[in-house]
């Protein structure tokens, strides 16, 4: 009798996913595909990116006895493999010295590398349990998909963090050169009507250098400096330091009359805000209205900011977090990428969507607790 397919109960969030996850998952389908008669041994291998390796999970029904040593080094030299079959069809394999029937579904081809789920059965498989085998496969492989995908994003994130450690260490150099000629200026202008002027140079030099301290530190775990915040006095701030943008396209901001206490790193999380309003800002129609709601649970808060745009493809879905990636003409694509950090390491997390009455529409999840 066929049983059905159980999704682990563990829950893996994409800060926390790591290579065990994946092969725990391939565990629990092997377990489960054995529970199915008449299969006796099910085998799957997979493309594990962070080793950049294949590897394997085997596992028997029970009582069943192993396979003898000559016959695992055949399963796993793929010499059977012959021209990559097709992915998504289940095919029919001999194995020498082994008087059962034994199947093949190929998942995939990863780096060159197969993906598949191996079958050894006691008698033919039944058209159900093929179908069985169908939906396992497709599980597992929207399962390393993501897996995949994180370990990209991992490795983009830290190619990342280096290049803006470069870049913002250089940077502040030119800084450093640039506000003491300013101050300089500030000091010989003392009594000049221009004095002003060379003060507001001196003022932004300062912003300037205290927003790069923070970028070249944003997402750092061990940097986070958490305090109790006040959720909607923050989203206030961040709206009137971006009133002129308002102001400019005669868009409206709806927020709640309730608010929240969380623990949260004040100025990187308020960059995360101006950031995602900024871009809510800039799609948004003339005269448009843009949407802040949060939901408020014992432990966390769920913020959904909404806006009246064109929407989110599904491409911009994809990769809208990808550093690079804008669809801002003369953006840097890295304001979103920073975000996303910045909220990972507050032990939250960030997606996009497109919203149900049209426009975008960006989640976050923030922690009310002290684990952080």
């Amino acid at each position: 009798m066929l049983r059905e397919i159980i999704l682990p109960q563990e829950e893996i969030s994409c800060q926390t996913m790591t290579a065990s996850h994946i092969q725990k998952f391939c565990q629990l389908q092997s377990e489960q595909l054995t529970n199915q008669y008449p299969i006796l041994l099910a085998r799957i291998v997979y493309y594990d990116c962070y080793f950049q390796t294949q590897k394997e999970v085997i596992n028997y029904a029970n009582n069943q006895v192993q396979l003898s040593p000559k016959s695992l080094k055949y399963l796993r030299s793929e010499s059977w493999l012959i021209n990559f079959p097709p992915v998504g069809q289940i095919y029919e394999l001999k194995i020498p010295d082994i008087h059962l029937f034994s199947y093949i579904f190929p998942i995939g081809y990863r780096n060159q590398k197969p993906e598949y789920i191996q079958i050894i059965a006691e008698e033919a498989l039944a058209k159900n349990v093929q179908e069985y085998i169908k939906k396992s496969a497709i599980l597992l492989s929207n399962y390393a998909d993501i897996y995949l995908d994180h370990a990209r994003q991992k490795t983009e994130i830290r190619l990342l963090e280096h290049l803006l450690h470069r870049v913002g260490h250089q940077l502040r150099g030119y800084l450093a050169l640039i506000g003491l000629y300013a101050n300089n200026l500030c000091f010989g202008l003392k009594d000049h009507p221009r004095y002003e002027e060379a003060n507001i140079i001196c003022q932004n030099i300062e912003d300037i250098d205290t927003n790069l301290t923070a970028l070249i530190h944003c997402g750092q775990s061990e940097k986070l400096r958490v305090t109790p915040r006040d959720l909607r006095n923050l989203v206030l701030e961040s709206i009137k330091s971006l009133q002129p943008l308002l102001n400019e396209k005669k868009v409206k901001i709806s927020i709640p009359e309730t608010s929240a206490t969380l623990l949260i790193d004040y100025l990187q999380i308020k960059q995360v805000f101006n950031n995602i309003l900024s871009n809510a800002i800039y799609f948004s129609p003339e005269s448009g209205m843009i949407t802040c709601t949060w939901q408020i649970f014992q432990e966390e808060v769920l913020i959904k900011i909404s806006d009246q745009g064109k929407g989110l493809s599904p491409e911009d879905v994809q990769k809208i977090f990808t550093p690079f990636y804008t669809r801002r003409p003369g953006g840097t694509g890295l304001g979103l990428t920073i975000a996303k950090k910045i909220i990972l390491d507050h032990q939250g997390n960030l997606w996009a969507q497109s919203a149900s009455q049209g426009g975008a529409q960006f989640c976050i999840i923030l922690s009310r607790s002290k684990n952080i």
